[in-house]
């Protein structure tokens, strides 16, 4: 009788300090914050490999380049320069420690008369890039959110 007394105090306090265990664990889980989009993307160098390619794919596409006004800031504006620009906005977009420094959206789009056509090629190749370096659907997701929430100042005509 005394040998099952003491089994059963001993499982109660396993089952006693697995049920404390598991509350600590599950309190410590709830008490970290969610990673940034920013930290899921892996940061800034994944970041600038992704907008590298993507600005690559943008400078070559025909459909945008027979916009005479967007084919002319092709020529204005340094390759190197808009791939500093466009990462810094996502890095900071994303919940990063960049601060984006270039003009709003509306002003540095509004002369380039953009359609909805090309706003389409440029989400086209956007998702392109992201599908080919493996970005997960959440996070694409995502990032085609705050894509899109720049369309009502670059987008000009249907």
């Amino acid at each position: 009788m005394l040998k099952s007394q003491s089994f059963a105090k001993t499982v109660v306090r396993a089952a006693l300090l697995a049920w404390v265990l598991g509350t600590a664990t599950v309190q410590a889980a709830e008490a970290q914050p969610a990673k940034s989009l920013y930290d899921r993307l892996g940061g800034v160098y994944p970041i600038s490999v992704v907008v590298d390619t993507f600005i690559d794919l943008l400078l070559v596409n025909d459909v945008l380049n027979a916009n005479p006004a967007i084919n002319a800031a092709r020529k204005r504006v340094p390759a190197a320069g808009l791939k500093f620009r466009v990462t810094e906005l996502v890095c900071q977009q994303t919940g990063g420690p960049c601060k984006y420094t270039g003009r709003g959206m509306k002003e540095s789009h509004a002369h380039l008369n953009i359609s909805e056509k090309e706003w389409q090629v440029m989400l086209t190749d956007f998702r392109r890039v992201l599908n080919n370096y493996g970005v997960p659907a959440k996070e694409q997701g995502e990032l085609v959110a705050i894509v899109e929430s720049t369309k009502k100042d670059i987008v000009v005509r249907k």
